[in-house]
């Protein structure tokens, strides 16, 4: 009998992607057989970087990950699901803060498409206060956020 591979979406705008974002990457792919990570185009959100740029900032990030692809999307997430074939959505964790959100997405996913389940894992302690938001602000006050992107990201962004 073949074996089925297990398959998880870990869908965000990722603006960029962080070291947190990073952690929860390779901890689902220690759960996971494949790892996609779904890129949201997030005009509402106006990112700081451009789709390209953050797609090509996670493929660099994660270029050395067995079983991590990246992949952008402009829809519903449970619709690029479905078109993936693929029905667990890893969200992270870093606080009791983002739980009630993450929830509420949850269900509103599985209530769109109940074959969707959700599953929440949490970065380390020592990614657990970095968010993309905290990046960008440093950013743009010109400070340094070195210690919080992948070293390939921070390279990136020092060229830009």
């Amino acid at each position: 009998m073949d074996k089925i591979e297990k398959i998880a979406i870990y869908p965000g705008t990722f603006d960029p992607i962080t070291n947190g974002h990073l952690d929860i990457v390779i901890r689902a792919r220690k759960i996971f057989d494949k790892v996609l990570i779904a890129v949201a185009e997030s005009r509402e959100k106006k990112p700081m970087f451009s789709l390209k740029e953050r797609v090509d900032f996670i493929k660099a990030a994660t270029k050395e990950l067995d079983g991590v692809w990246v992949e952008s999307f402009d829809c519903l997430l449970v619709d690029f699901a479905k078109k993936k074939e693929v029905k667990t959505i890893i969200r992270g964790l870093r606080a009791v803060s983002d739980f009630e959100y993450e929830l509420q997405m949850g269900y509103a996913n599985n209530f769109l498409n109940k074959e969707i389940d959700t599953i929440y894992l949490m970065p380390s302690l020592k990614n657990a206060f970095i968010s993309s938001s905290v990046v960008r602000a440093i950013l743009q006050h010109e400070g340094d956020p070195s210690s919080l992107l992948p070293t390939s990201v921070r390279e990136m962004i020092k060229c830009m």
